[in-house]
């Protein structure tokens, strides 16, 4: 792996860490008060559900590095290498298609909605909506680092961190 693939796949992960972990603490936070002194957060579960979208968009890209969105693969198992690898490198033109689709529309949509204001926080919605293009972004670089293999033998990363089957063997 380059040093730009580790540190940008190391990024990507403490951001997911940081993001899930201050959920985390909000939630448990709120829910502790609530039953402890009858009084809840009133910001915490609207910054909770923005989170959870960061996090959604944020986590898209090592998903999919890792081939972890739902695939069919029937018929490039059933057709000859080369026309699999022709059918791939349309389904990866098409994936890096939708790819900047979504974040021109994010962006697009972001900008539409930045005068409007979250209820409880009062922060512009287009911090929220941020995630869609930062987070398709990103699952665009991931999608580049991978492609390549994709394309020539349908290989997706390997990792220990998010191969569920090599932590279950530990």
């Amino acid at each position: 792996m380059s040093r730009f693939e580790t540190t940008f796949l190391a990024f990507n992960r403490w951001l997911l860490i940081l993001i899930l972990a201050a959920m985390s603490v909000i939630i448990f936070a709120n829910v502790g008060l609530r039953y402890l002194t009858n009084q809840s957060i009133q910001w915490a579960e609207e910054v909770a559900r923005h989170l959870m979208i960061w996090i959604t968009f944020i986590g898209c890209g090592p998903v999919l590095r890792y081939g972890g969105h739902i695939a069919i693969d029937n018929l490039q198992d059933a057709l000859p290498r080369s026309a699999a690898v022709a059918l791939r490198a349309v389904i990866a033109l098409l994936m890096l298609g939708f790819c900047a689709c979504v974040v021109y529309f994010g962006l697009e949509y972001m900008d539409r909605t930045q005068y409007q204001r979250t209820p409880a926080t009062q922060i512009s919605f287009a911090f929220i909506y941020a995630a869609l293009p930062l987070g398709m972004a990103l699952t665009t670089i991931h999608w580049l680092l991978i492609v390549r293999g994709y394309i020539l033998e349908r290989r997706f990363a390997a990792d220990s961190h998010f191969d569920a089957t090599a932590s279950a063997s530990l």
